[in-house]
Parts: C-alpha cells; structure tokens; sequence
C-alpha cells in the first residue's frame, strides 16, 4: 500500500472546496481531517502541516523537481529509468534513489516491466497540491 492511499476529506468541506479535489496525504496519520481549501483560505492545523510536508519536502530537491517534470511530461505520461538517466549527471542508482522518495510520497506509480522500472505521475496528489497552495488571483483595485 502507498504512503498517500489515504485519501483526506472534510465532513464538512469549505465552500471554496471542490469535492473531487481532496488531498492525497501520507497514510499512517491517524484520523482523516479535512484538506482541501487553498493556504489563502484557511489556516492548516499542525496536524495536517504535518501531513502535507512530506509531500512538499519530495518536491523540495532539484534533482526530485526535475525529475518529476521529465516523468509527468514525457510522451505517454510515463518514463522508464532508463529514459530519466541521460537528463542527469548522476548515477543511475542516485535518479533510483530520488525516484523511490518520488514514490514513497505518493506522487508517482511505479510498474516493474522486465528490467526496467516505469513511472508515472499521479495526477491527483499534484492536482490537490496544486489547489492547495493555489492563490487567488490579485485585483484590480
């Protein structure tokens, strides 16, 4: 099971919240809370800074960042191991390495095929992380 097959909802979603926009957190962090309205729009607990971090900290490497715009963007929308190591000047182990922490997150799939190992971004954790920290747009005052 991965770490995000929690899915967070609110018994009572904020109005701004679009339903199908719940976030995709860590699993193992006791009962759901509610996460879906955007930073602008009400203030995280603890408990749910908490949860979202892990999923920001995966993205917070260059290396990750990179790595998930290349798997993300790719024709398809997957990306084999040995399709990501060329855009790198790093070891094959080390984009495995920062591949595992992508997945481990929760913000790619993962399919073994032979020997290689195939991608895939999840498009509802970005999709989530995305309205999260979405800000409204600024007015013309």
């Amino acid at each position: 099971m991965l770490k995000s097959d929690l899915l967070l909802s609110s018994p009572q979603p904020a109005a701004c919240c679009d339903p199908g926009m719940q976030l995709l957190l860590p699993s193992g962090q006791g009962d759901p809370v509610a996460c879906c309205a955007p930073l602008s729009q009400g203030v995280l607990s603890a408990e749910q800074a908490e949860q979202v971090a892990p999923l920001l900290k995966a993205l917070a490497d260059p290396v990750r960042l990179r790595l998930m715009s290349l798997v993300a963007s790719h024709p398809g929308g997957e990306a084999c191991v040995c399709d990501l190591a060329d855009a790198f000047d790093l070891s094959q182990p080390t984009i495995s390495h920062h591949l595992k922490v992508l997945h481990e997150s929760g913000l790619l799939d993962r399919e073994k095929r032979g020997v290689w190992v195939y991608y895939r971004a999840r498009a509802q954790p970005l999709a989530s992380l995305g309205a999260l920290i979405g800000y409204p747009a600024a007015s013309s005052a």
